[in-house]
């Protein structure tokens, strides 16, 4: 299966652009119906099995928490002015409010109050998920210009016992090993950091539904930490399946393209990622693995220990609009989307299509010429294509895989893929057992 000559790589950037912006006024959180607002969005363009977890349900060392829900909240003035308004940037009330409303002094407001002075126009993301209070987050120009006066305090919220949401779409191959893509979806108006990754999974599963497919695919859309616990603890027979998997998160900024390897260091999935950027050419960063981030800790947690890697543009917390109303649908470029795409496609065709085989001709290098094999294709120089080929000849032994044949004779693996097609067509190779 090649996937990547079936994308539309001219129009899927803008497509996953328009998508984020219609999923970016939706206020979510780890619980609550902005998450099943946007799982009821992305279930109009692939199938949706949607899980609802009940509050105070164990999973593991962590408990389901209670739902939270949010109608309004303002600050307002003496002359009735909203001076903070929900209305305008849901960013603007810390996520997990409890529900208040009473007049309050300025002095006494102040530590609900939430800012960053070193960018003074922006508004931070700030939550509250496992202690119960309140607050407001607004540009630090604003805070400091407050009038001192007394303000109405008001935010319209719930916090009762309810359920937490997550949703899977699961595409059958023919092998029950599977391929896990995650994408948390707890964040509200970030366009970047969560809206990139759930649009780039959402894109992914409609391409590979269409498609033969030799992996199974499960694609996850949790809310951050507690939602891939809650996963976890609730599929422990899944997770034993999986043999390669990737967290989106931050994939549609124009920075160069960043990957964390798995916990392994070494799994088939970080490979493949470092193989498919470095035959790129384009400026990128392979990182090590450490326990902190996005799920990928909780996917390599030492009890599960799955392959699962990382794939970001600009990482985490190194970009100022990290967690800020910069985050926004000015921040996220359709060129860089439609990059982060191509290059998961890229991955997972490789994935697809990486086996092992065996020389049937193992004895001195077969005759080629007679079989007419020594002729270049698909744009590659002769030299290439005929080292390469003797390089797949003789790490066909049933030990070595495609991908191990591409690192060592330092090819695409698309080479190395086509050449191998072509022996095995000339009866020169046959597929050995599966590695796994």
């Amino acid at each position: 299966m090649q996937l990547n000559d079936q994308a539309d790589s001219g129009t899927i950037g803008v497509e996953m652009h328009q998508l984020i912006a219609e999923l970016f006024p939706i206020c979510r959180s780890i619980t609550g119906n902005g998450v099943r607002a946007t799982l009821r969005r992305i279930a109009e363009i692939i199938p949706l099995d949607i899980h609802e977890v009940p509050s105070g349900t164990q999973v593991f060392d962590w408990t389901v928490p209670k739902e939270w829900n949010i109608r309004d909240a303002y600050l307002a003035n003496t002359r009735g002015e909203r001076v903070v308004d929900f209305q305008q940037s849901n960013l603007h009330v810390v996520s997990y409010s409890t529900p208040v409303r009473q007049r309050m002094t300025l002095a006494a407001l102040r530590p609900h109050l939430f800012s960053l002075p070193d960018q003074p126009e922006r508004i931070p993301y700030r939550t509250s998920y496992y202690k119960e209070t309140w607050g407001f987050c607004l540009p630090h120009a604003q805070l400091v210009e407050l009038a001192d006066e007394a303000y109405e305090v008001m935010i319209d919220s719930t916090l009762t016992d309810g359920s937490l949401t997550y949703a899977e779409c699961l595409l059958p191959g023919e092998q029950p090993d599977e391929v896990l893509i995650s994408c948390h979806i707890c964040h509200p108006s970030l366009a970047n950091d969560n809206l990139s990754g759930i649009v780039l999974a959402t894109m992914l599963a409609r391409q590979l539904a269409g498609r033969p497919r030799r992996y199974t695919y499960r694609f996850v859309f949790v809310p951050g930490t507690i939602g891939a616990i809650t996963w976890l603890a609730r599929n422990r027979e899944a997770a034993s399946r999986v043999r390669h998997g990737i967290v989106l998160t931050c994939v549609g900024d124009s920075g160069p393209v960043t990957y964390k390897r798995s916990r392994r260091g070494n799994a088939e999935v970080d490979r493949a990622f470092a193989h498919v950027l470095r035959q790129s050419g384009q400026p990128h960063t392979v990182i090590d693995f450490f326990p902190y981030g996005y799920d990928e800790r909780q996917y390599c947690s030492p009890g599960f220990n799955l392959p699962v890697g990382c794939l970001m543009r600009s990482q985490h917390g190194t970009f100022p609009e990290y967690h800020t109303s910069g985050d926004n649908l000015d921040f996220v470029q359709p060129d860089a989307l439609r990059d982060s795409f191509e290059l998961v496609v890229q991955v997972v065709d490789l994935l697809e299509r990486n086996q092992t085989y065996v020389s049937t001709n193992p004895h001195c290098e077969p005759q080629l010429g007679k079989r007419g094999l020594y002729g270049s294709v698909g744009g590659y120089a002769p030299q290439q294509y005929q080292l390469t080929m003797l390089w797949v000849l003789n790490l066909s032994d049933g030990a070595h895989s495609l991908l191990d044949i591409a690192e060592r004779a330092g090819a695409p693996f698309g080479l190395v893929a086509e050449i191998a097609a072509r022996l095995a067509a000339n009866g020169l190779l046959v597929p050995a057992v599966s590695i796994h």
